[in-house]
Order: structure tokens, then sequence, then C-alpha cells
């Protein structure tokens, strides 16, 4: 049976903890939003629930990037693969504004989830 979340993290820690998960992504990639979320998992609920979503997010962006990467290499030699190069740029420009929202959100306090994110976790 799930716990209904609460509406806001109380400890300062927990909030930087969850901010950490979403923007370690901006330089580290996918380790970075790993680590403090295999951290601090089990001790924290609010972590727990931005690491996830940051997971989560990361990698629905990941298969997204890989998916449109292949059609632009695949449709290159047709001309129509130039097409996707733009649509790479705004899903990255948009990933990177997901991110520092999730973040900001995660510093309030709040239980943010991340817009188009499949559920992989």
């Amino acid at each position: 049976m799930m716990v209904a979340p609460q509406p806001h993290a109380s400890r300062e820690e927990e909030r930087t903890l969850g901010r950490l998960c979403h923007l370690l992504s901006l330089l580290t990639g996918f380790l970075g939003r790993l680590i403090p979320w295999l951290v601090k998992k089990d001790n924290s609920h609010f972590v727990d629930h931005h690491g996830r979503e940051a997971l989560n997010f990361q990698l629905t962006v990941l298969l997204a990037t890989v998916c449109l990467g292949a059609l632009t290499f695949v449709l290159i030699f047709f001309v129509v693969g130039i097409v996707f190069i733009p649509v790479m740029v705004v899903v990255a420009t948009l990933a990177i504004v997901a991110e520092i929202l999730a973040a900001v959100a995660a510093q309030r306090g709040e239980w943010h989830r991340c817009p188009c994110s499949i559920r992989f976790f």
C-alpha cells in the first residue's frame, strides 16, 4: 500500500539531494543522477521520488535521442534526415529546461513529475 506523499519536504538535506539528482546530469550525465539516489533512496522518500523521476526522464531523453539519431543516420542519404537535426536540438533544449524546472521544484520541496517521461522505475 502506497502512502500519499507529503506536500513538502521538511529537511534541507533532502531538498538539496533532490535538486542534485536533477542538476548533476547536466554535468555528468547518467552517473550524476544515480549516485545521490542510490545513497539516500532507502532513507528518504523525497530523494527516492526525485531520483526515480530524474532517471526516468534521462532514459526517456536518451531513447528519443537514439531514435532521432538513427532516423537521421538512415535518412541522411535521402536528404530527408537533415530535418531531424533541428528536432534533436529542440529535444536537447527542452530536456535542459525540464531538468532546471524539476531542480527548482525539488529545492522548494515539491513532489515534481517530469513531463513526457516514461516510467521505467
